[in-house]
This record gives C-alpha cells, structure tokens and sequence, in this order.
C-alpha cells in the first residue's frame, strides 16, 4: 500500500504549462484523475457507527434517567435519539426507546414537581 499526498494548493489549470515543472523535475500531480479508492466509504461508515452509538446511549441515558437527575437526562435522551433517527442508524428500535424513555423521564418529573412541588425524589417521608 502506497501513501499518495496531493498538493491542494497548487493548481494545474492555472499553470500556462503543465511541461515547465515537469522540466524542472517536480512531480506534477493530476488533481482530476479518480482517486485509487473511494474516499467517501470511510465517512459513511463512521457516520454510520456515530449514529448507532447516539441511539444506545439515548436509551441508556434515558433508563438511567428514569431514576436519577431526569430534569438532565430526558432531554439529552430525546436529542441524542433525534439525532440518531435523523442520521439513519440502524438500530431504529434502540432510538425509540431512548425517545420513549426520555419522554417518560419528563413525565416523571412533572408528576414529581406535581406530588412534591420539588424535583427530588422524597423517600420515606
């Protein structure tokens, strides 16, 4: 395997002739012959495991947040599973989850400040 660094700087149509460098014994480099490899793989497949890492830890922020600091954790839950649906993961089930957890978390908030007027939990008394 051969590493191929390419010049973006310098462009070849605005030298009036491709010849003098090559006279000169510096490499001319084609910037529009294709590539050996396709560049866009490695961004898909790292977009790709972002957005199944965004729709676990959606639904582990969001079970998490069933119990502890919920007022934090639903939220961040529903975005990172937005982002993850947004983004065509491909653990979809994973993502609803985390969106339903993290909806659960606020309603579990809301029927904490409704029954204690606080956003603590209140055990034994």
């Amino acid at each position: 395997m051969t590493l191929t660094l390419i010049d973006r700087t310098r462009r070849t149509d605005a030298a009036p002739d491709k010849g003098v460098d090559a006279a000169l014994g510096k490499d001319v480099v084609d910037t529009d012959a294709a590539p050996e490899t396709a560049p866009d793989a490695a961004p898909r497949r790292a977009v790709g495991r972002e957005a199944d890492g965004l729709a676990v830890a959606s639904f582990v922020l969001g079970l998490v947040g069933l119990l502890v600091f919920n007022i934090l954790l639903g939220p961040m839950a529903i975005v990172m599973a937005l982002l993850a649906l947004a983004r065509r993961t491909r653990r979809r089930g994973r993502a609803f989850l985390g969106l339903a957890l993290g909806v659960a978390d606020l309603a579990v908030l809301a029927a904490l400040v409704t029954a204690n007027g606080t956003v603590a939990w209140s055990i034994g008394g």
